[in-house]
């Protein structure tokens, strides 16, 4: 679909879930919501279709993206497991867990989407309906976050109409998301790598593994070329005001992203003031961090003041999220 045409938004439902496996086949652009954020998916073996998401999304061409599969077979045509990728993928799928691994000897995802890398993220969602389109497609699809490159991640179908109308073909209303952040990213090289943090805790993944994760350096620019996996863009999920983290205090002009009692000074004069969890569960915040950001923003504020939020659990992804938002 060229650029301008308007995108069907569907309910959830058989028939809406049919019509985007056909759209999928025939090289389109299909918003759906997984259990972390809503993708923007395309036939991960279609070079075109894969072109046309970049082209859609504004994404840097280096950037890789992550296949979704059905299950543990599917992902073996694609990727090569040792023995902790699939105890790994045993313990954590379908689930907010991607594995970064060698491709396959004939793995069917296209050389673009892999960024011209030998390995390949792969992971099952846990969602019904990114399920149900899965199966009703028949083979892996390659899923970014369905919003421009660089902006804030959809959490509803909503969200993916106003960044992407016209960019798209069809997007799939399921509601709201369960998680609200992306997944994690494991690398499975010699050593299993934290390559992402996300809607898996790193704790978990650490006490199957009975070991620490390594971590790579990270990025410190966009012009990096070759990051080891999706969103590892030191500057990434960016509102269009200026992110300040770590904020004891509101200034003029600035909006409040709070977590926990909101009491600072200045308070009385925030633009706005949008509470990522009051009672202070990471859960909760992780949920509704992208959908605050972006509703923040469009109070026009000159900046966004963003309290401190604990580094555990949920909270390492949160902060990871709020770090390249501030970038």
């Amino acid at each position: 679909m060229p650029l301008g045409l308007s995108t069907r938004l569907l309910t959830a439902g058989a028939d809406a879930v049919a019509a985007a496996g056909r759209c999928l086949r025939e090289g389109g652009l299909v918003g759906f919501p997984t259990e972390t954020v809503y993708g923007l998916g395309a036939d991960a073996a279609n070079p075109a279709a894969i072109a046309r998401l970049y082209q859609a999304k504004g994404r840097p061409a280096f950037n890789p993206l992550i296949a979704h599969v059905g299950d543990l077979k599917a992902a073996e045509a694609i990727a090569r497991f040792d023995s902790q990728a699939r105890a790994l993928a045993q313990a954590f799928w379908p689930g907010p867990l991607t594995l970064v691994l060698p491709k396959a000897q004939n793995c069917p995802v296209a050389d673009l989407a892999t960024a011209g890398l030998d390995t390949v993220a792969v992971r099952i969602p846990s969602h019904n309906v990114a399920r149900a389109l899965l199966q009703a497609f028949g083979g892996a699809v390659v899923a970014p976050s369905a919003n421009r490159s660089g902006h804030v991640s959809p959490t509803t179908a909503a969200h993916v109409l106003a960044d992407l109308d016209g960019r798209v073909d069809l997007i799939l209303d399921g509601g709201p998301v369960e998680v609200g952040v992306e997944s994690t990213i494991i690398g499975c090289f010699d050593e299993p790598m934290l390559l992402r943090a996300g809607g898996l805790p790193r704790e978990a993944i650490e006490r199957l593994l009975g070991r620490a994760l390594l971590a790579p350096q990270e990025l410190e620019d966009t012009d990096s070329p070759h990051p080891l996996a999706p969103g590892m863009l030191a500057s990434h999920y960016a509102p269009r005001a200026r992110v300040r983290l770590q904020a004891t205090d509101v200034r003029p002009g600035e909006a409040l992203l709070a977590f926990g009692p909101a009491a600072l000074p200045g308070l009385d004069k925030a633009v706005a003031v949008m509470n990522l969890s009051e009672s202070g569960d990471l859960t909760e915040a992780a949920t509704r961090l992208f959908g605050y950001l972006r509703t923040l923003d469009t109070y026009g504020a000159a900046g966004i003041a963003v309290m401190p939020v604990p580094g555990h659990g949920l909270g390492e992804a949160i902060n990871d999220r709020l770090r390249r938002a501030a970038a």
